[in-house]
């Protein structure tokens, strides 16, 4: 007869000490998401997973919180149907009803997310990438989802290109040219200003999961900066790229608020009650320090901020 061996975990611990959060992180699962009448998305998502401890309980049972995710993740990947904060959703839930002593279940997942598109001049096919994040919290009450991505992208300084456009107009005043069409000219050809390397986070969060498309939500945080940039960029794709972010040069205040502006524009479904949070960060070509903007805000508030009502 097999010995029942103890249950070392259920014990009471020596500091009685409750825990917000312990679980596992680094777990890497392909996880498939279908289409409609294209090709499956395929990631190699990685995923933490976590549950709440109490404080007159040991441990948490690492190796019953693997078996719950690797149960959940093959069944979303079987039917692969199901959106990728959902599949969180899911994990956290089964996570919640597998431990009666847990009043909190949290499970994250992070991965790149790969797109095809085509280069805006000479029109080769290529493929732009985005850190997808996707997550979720499942209590007693409900579950929220969260959904959003990082992506990559090209900004101009204004200051820095106003004071190039200042000394432009000063030498062809200086040289018989009319303010008229000096304008003219500054419109055309933008002036140049420091460049940078930008980096636009957006994601939502709602009770049951926001009601956003993925995609979408990428185009929104690649459309927030000065210009989008590339994995293949021929001569005349580089000469696009570089004059239309001068056409558009910003800040990352202005990034920002580009992205609350796009998300009320194009999800104007999201419940009021959402939370979007936003964050820009720049890599400075000509500091040795970054720039950075952020906003976290529900949706009702970005609507009345966005459309002026205020």
């Amino acid at each position: 007869m097999t010995q029942q061996l103890p249950d070392v975990q259920a014990s009471s611990p020596d500091v009685t000490v409750g825990l917000n959060r312990v679980g596992v992180t680094g777990v890497e699962k392909l996880v498939e998401i279908s289409r409609e009448d294209k090709r499956p998305y395929v990631l190699m998502a990685e995923f933490e997973v976590f549950v709440d401890l109490p404080s007159w309980r040991k441990g948490a049972d690492m190796s019953r919180n693997m078996q719950v995710i690797d149960e959940t993740l093959e069944a979303a990947v079987a039917r692969n149907d199901l959106p990728l904060e959902d599949i969180c959703g899911h994990a956290a839930e089964r996570l919640l009803e597998k431990h009666d002593y847990t009043e909190q279940a949290e499970v994250r997942m992070e991965a790149e997310f790969v797109t095809r598109e085509r280069t805006p001049e000479s029109d080769l096919p290529t493929q732009s990438t985005a850190d997808v994040i996707a997550s979720a919290t499942a209590t007693e009450v409900g579950t929220h989802e969260e959904i959003g991505a990082s992506v990559t992208g090209m900004t101009v300084c204004p200051c820095s290109q106003g004071m190039s456009a200042a000394r432009a107009r000063e030498t062809l005043r200086e040289q018989g040219v009319d303010d008229e069409t000096i304008e003219e000219f500054l419109r055309d050809v933008p002036q140049p200003g420091h460049s940078q390397r930008g980096h636009a986070t957006i994601t939502v969060e709602s009770e049951g999961g926001p009601d956003v498309d993925l995609v979408e939500l990428i185009e929104v945080a690649r459309d927030s900066m000065s210009a989008r940039i590339y994995n293949l960029a021929k001569r005349p794709d580089e000469d696009y790229m570089t004059y239309q972010a001068h056409l558009d040069a910003k800040f990352v205040e202005d990034c920002v608020r580009a992205m609350a502006e796009g998300v009320v524009s194009e999800f104007p479904d999201l419940d009021d009650d959402a939370v979007v949070y936003m964050e820009q960060s720049n890599d400075e070509s000509i500091h040795q320090h970054n720039a950075h903007a952020e906003r976290l805000a529900d949706v009702a508030t970005l609507r009345t901020e966005v459309n002026g009502d205020d």
